[in-house]
């Protein structure tokens, strides 16, 4: 354990998911699975959230099937005005949009919320989607990440075409904006011609923070050269100590240092005062699951079907579906709940109970200490700098987390007492970016200036 490791703090984010993250969540008599487009109940997570002074909360998307999911953009607006801490963090996909479009709706957001905002790039998953959008097909995986490495790129030149002082409001001489500090950023690329301006000025952030959530190498690589935040799936320390120490070595070479990237794998605590009470509550929403469905979905990462073998035996991993040979869903999914399953020994039913915990993130079942425990020793052990909360059920699984676990995380200094700053980069430690251009355009002004007399 390095010097350094003892000064961390733990970041926290909730990960917003209908009526909780357990598979059988939405079955469970405490659960409002009614409630699922309603704002007032995500007003209340959001609450609970900000009053155990969370960094950020976060809504996944996607653009199919039949999932019960209000648009972010919408719900963060929404609930930015009812918040003052608490980060909004939106998924949205750069190969079902345009960044002019992009663009304006997080400096929205950001300006709406006065800083809080994030953006959580994804390439999108699902050749569903590409229906839903007149394309003939959903690109591969290569293809979507160089789409949305230069989509990227096109949007932060955006967010760069006002200068921060482009807003005058002189009333004397009747000058609302200095139109020579709003500028056309003439982009053109492989995919994208964008001429600019951005027709609302730089967020207060200068950038929402951009957050990537994904494991694959191609994946891997844009966070290192984008991402500020991570949103990853591990399931042992070891296999997150692997991915924290590669992504934290690539920053090097795109200028940047380990302190600017924070890695947040997904965690879903079932925590109570005891162990016991706490496995108690496991095992009272492992008996809602549909064994049937979960062995269906599971098989999709195997040339066989779990549903021949016994729930006793063990996963048969020697049939796992080679790395890289599924290119729909979450593509990097497969090898970490594979790895998972090889590195602990679990069988079909310990297999089944784990994936029905965090589709794919690591859960742990505990008490407060336990918990607390589990936490510091990932944090300590640089296997994470925060985690991405999944609550088993909302709103109790994120109450006893708030009011238990994050308490005896104070105690042991390993977590703030009170927010920061006002924004969510001020929160989670990271630097304003400085407009890019600054320097070009000083430099033009002056040479505008001789070339005048």
């Amino acid at each position: 354990m390095s010097d350094s490791s003892l000064d961390k703090k733990a970041h926290f984010n909730v990960f917003l998911r209908g009526s909780g993250h357990h598979a059988a969540a939405w079955k469970h008599p405490a659960s409002r699975p009614k409630e699922d487009l309603d704002l007032e109940y995500y007003a209340n997570i959001a609450r609970i959230a900000e009053r155990g002074l969370f960094d950020s909360l976060f809504m996944a998307d996607n653009y199919s099937g039949l999932g019960r999911r209000l648009e972010p953009f919408t719900l963060l607006s929404a609930l930015a005005a009812l918040t003052k801490h608490v980060g909004l963090i939106a998924t949205v996909s750069t190969t079902y949009n345009e960044p002019y479009h992009v663009a304006r709706k997080f400096a929205s957001l950001d300006h709406i919320s006065k800083g809080r905002a994030g953006w959580n790039i994804v390439t999108g998953h699902s050749q569903a989607d590409a229906g839903n959008f007149s394309k003939p097909e959903h690109p591969e995986v290569s293809r979507r990440y160089e789409i949305g490495d230069e989509f990227v790129e096109v949007t932060k030149q955006l967010w760069d075409s006002w200068e921060e002082d482009a807003l005058v409001y002189d009333r004397e001489n009747e000058v609302a904006v200095d139109t020579s500090k709003v500028h056309e950023i003439n982009f053109k690329g492989t995919y994208y011609a964008v001429t600019g301006p951005l027709n609302i000025p730089r967020p207060p952030q200068g950038y929402p923070v951009l957050v990537q959530a994904g494991s694959s190498e191609s994946g891997k690589e844009l966070a290192a050269k984008t991402a500020e935040v991570i949103f990853t799936a591990q399931q042992t320390l070891g296999a997150a100590q692997e991915f924290y120490t590669d992504v934290k070595s690539r920053l090097k070479k795109y200028g940047r240092t380990p302190d600017q990237l924070l890695i947040m794998p997904g965690l879903s605590p079932i925590v109570a005062d005891t162990e016991a009470e706490a496995k108690d509550i496991e095992d009272e929403f492992n008996a809602l699951l549909n064994t049937k469905q979960m062995l269906h979905k599971l098989s999709n990462y195997f040339t066989v079907d779990l549903s021949d073998y016994s729930l006793d035996s063990l996963v048969p991993v020697d049939k796992a579906k080679p790395y890289g040979s599924i290119t729909t869903g979450i593509t990097s999914r497969q090898e970490v709940v594979v790895d998972a399953a090889r590195r602990d020994r679990m069988t079909i039913r310990q297999f089944i109970a784990r994936s029905a915990a965090g589709h794919g993130h690591v859960s742990f079942t505990g008490s407060v200490l336990q918990t607390a425990d589990f936490i510091e020793t990932w944090i300590r052990e640089n296997g994470a700098d925060g985690f991405n909360i999944l609550p088993h059920i909302y709103y109790s699984g994120l109450e006893t987390f708030v009011d238990k676990v994050i308490p005896e995380l104070q105690n042991r200094g390993l977590f703030r007492t009170a927010y920061e700053g006002k924004t969510l980069r001020e929160n989670l430690g990271l630097a304003r970016p400085e407009n890019k251009n600054k320097a070009i355009w000083a430099l033009e002004r002056t040479a505008l200036k001789a070339q005048n007399g």
